[in-house]
């Protein structure tokens, strides 16, 4: 239940048509001051077009929405409209900000224009003070330091991370986020994940990334055959709801399939409808007709290529030296590919990661070292460079072009075979592909990719705009394939459920092979932080005592006595839990959100104990 005094944004029966295609009909939804919604759905079913009436720039077909009085929305759009020529810190300090109008008033009432205490009173409450330090800090969390650079010599992705920056800086009373997480590293995702759940934000974001829906929102509005379903909680809860409703359906189906098999007898029967009652008993077959064949699930990614044969002989790399000037990417990086393994690449954004696969696949050349490919090795590449497919084609011929036919376990199947367990829908596989969403281009691309037949799959951030349904699809075919798997992505999701070790760009050429997932990759990470913090705590506790070796030593009270016999018995219970935990995480667990779940205890341990352990310290030079 919410406590909240106000509502910030109400939509009221808004439907919405693309075309002759139902996108959303009569949906209605609140939020409230404090609420944090995430609206899920498959690509091409209304998401961005939502967010587009929200913003006023398309209408709906009916409905209507309205923002409380006096309310200010701020809205993250895949593609920010910015003045190309202007700066970073022009860009920034625009007339609309809160924070410095209020400013600008308090500069003038130094001047005696104006009233002082009531703009001191706004600065208060805006917290305008250290601006300038909020501008530097979160600009530099996503890697922006030249406020003096223009706008449109930044790249895509700098844009989106400018425009995130910027609205979290203006501090509107709702954001409206439209996948918030696209073109930041991981380090970005993990603050932002914390910046937007611990501090008191109203929100309404379309995401993908499940741990942001898991760990961020407390509500989950999910768009399925033009209907708005609504879920209280976050992830987990959502996918509880879903299954219990899904099964509903289906019970619902079945029972109405038996009654049309014994209508469709009835009216085979009949002549001709002779009386009333009888007539209403034909007039209600359309509508148990209907119940029957309703859909009760979506369609899933139910294909088994047969894969090509993989020799023992895969890939190995010897000493690969590569770098751009003085920028170093890759020191005498080596690595010898076994059959069936699953690596995750991560590392920021510029770091090398997209340069080894392309090392790896042959397009880019490197500058000492060796590569040696094994002969039945065939690369499938996905990457978003790759992304280009043909306007005028219809999505059917895409596919034909490369195989008509894709061999499978037992047999073949064609390609319309192919697209319809790909979620392409018959009436679809007929569409222009400049009629596909981002979402559908991206499935389609990676169908292309799997028409090839590889053995060897490389994917270069495949997650990006794909909806959920599709994302779990995608992982339930790569948990089943055969191969050899190598993955570049944001999604940590994705990662902690696909590979098994990760090959982690540190910097400066450095790569470090990590084994296990990227969960317990953050956890080593984190203890090898905090351990640094405690050897220095260690090092300036045993330089106090050199120092205090010649003073007279103080006892310890009784009080701290028994304190320092509890810590002891805390650290070693604390101890226990963390390793159990650990061994637990190592292997034994099989759904994610309890992956983190179990990550996110270790963590609590690992802080617990660092506190304790450094009380301990203190009290033992007493000792």
């Amino acid at each position: 239940m919410y406590f909240c005094s106000m509502n910030y944004l109400t939509v009221n029966n808004l439907s919405k048509y693309y075309g002759d295609k139902l996108l959303f009909e009569n949906i209605t939804f609140f939020i409230d001051k404090g609420q944090k919604v995430a609206l899920i759905a498959k690509n091409g079913t209304g998401k961005s077009s939502l967010i587009k009436i929200l913003q006023g720039l398309e209408p709906p077909e009916s409905g209507d929405f309205k923002f409380h009085k006096d309310i200010k929305a701020g809205f993250l759009v895949q593609e920010p409209d910015f003045d190309d020529n202007k700066t970073v810190y022009q860009t920034i300090m625009h007339a609309d900000n809160p924070i410095l109008m209020a400013s600008l008033e308090y500069e003038q009432a130094l001047d005696g224009h104006g009233d002082l205490q009531n703009a001191m009173n706004k600065m208060d409450e805006l917290e305008a003070w250290d601006y300038e330090q909020q501008v530097k800090l979160i600009l530099s969390k996503f890697l922006i330091f030249d406020f003096d650079q223009k706008v449109g010599t930044m790249s895509g992705g700098q844009k989106k991370r400018l425009a995130l920056a910027i609205l979290l800086l203006d501090r509107p009373d709702i954001f409206i986020l439209d996948e918030p997480t696209n073109h930041l590293d991981m380090d970005m995702i993990e603050w932002l994940e914390e910046y937007l759940s611990k501090h008191n934000i109203t929100l309404l974001m379309i995401t993908h990334d499940r741990y942001f829906l898991e760990n961020i929102c407390n509500e989950i509005l999910e768009i399925d055959n033009g209907i708005l379903y609504k879920h209280k909680g976050n992830y987990s809860k959502y996918l509880e709801n879903k299954e219990l409703r899904e099964e509903n359906q289906r019970v619902n189906v079945e029972k109405a399939q038996n009654t049309f098999r014994k209508e469709l007898e009835w009216m085979r029967r009949q002549q001709k409808a002779r009386t009333t009652k009888a007539q209403s008993r034909v007039d209600n077959f359309e509508n148990v007709k209907a119940a029957a064949t309703a859909k009760t699930e979506d369609k899933k990614v139910e294909i088994e290529v047969k894969m090509q044969r993989l020799g023992g002989k895969i890939l190995e790399l010897h000493n690969i030296q590569k770098a751009y000037g003085e920028n170093i990417l890759l020191d005498k990086f080596s690595h010898k590919f076994q059959r069936g393994e699953r690596v995750g690449i991560v590392g920021r954004n510029g770091s090398g990661k997209s340069t080894l696969l392309n090392i790896i696949i042959g397009s880019e050349t490197y500058d000492s070292g060796n590569v040696v490919l094994g002969e039945t090795v065939a690369f499938g590449y996905y990457n978003q460079k790759g992304l280009q497919l043909k306007e005028d084609k219809r999505v059917i011929d895409v596919i034909k072009d490369i195989a008509e036919f894709l061999p499978v376990g037992k047999g073949t199947l064609s390609a319309s075979q192919v697209l319809e367990r790909f979620l392409f829908t018959p009436s679809q596989q007929y569409n222009l592909v400049s009629t596909l969403s981002g979402g559908e281009r991206r499935r389609l691309y990676l169908l292309t990719i799997l028409m090839k037949n590889p053995n060897f799959l490389i994917l270069d951030e495949p997650t990006n705009d794909l909806d959920i349904l599709t994302l779990q699809v995608l992982e339930d075919f790569l948990m089943d394939f055969k191969g050899c798997l190598v993955i570049v992505s944001h999604d940590r999701y994705f990662l902690d459920k696909l590979t098994e070790h990760l090959f982690v760009f540190e910097g400066i050429g450095k790569v470090r092979d990590f084994l296990g997932n990227y969960n317990e990759y953050r956890l080593q990470l984190k203890e090898e932080q905090r351990q640094a913090v405690r050897d220095e705590k260690q090092l300036q506790s045993e330089a106090v005592k050199t120092v205090a070796a010649s003073a007279p030593k103080r006892k310890l009270s009784f009080k701290e006595q028994t304190e320092f016999k509890q810590l002891e018995k805390d650290m070693e219970f604390l101890s226990k839990e963390k390793a159990a935990l650990t061994e637990k995480l190592s292997g034994t667990i099989a759904h994610h959100d309890e992956i983190q779940k179990t990550a996110k205890r270790i963590e609590e341990i690992i802080i617990s104990l660092d506190e304790k352990e450094l009380r301990w310290l203190e009290l033992s030079e007493f000792m």
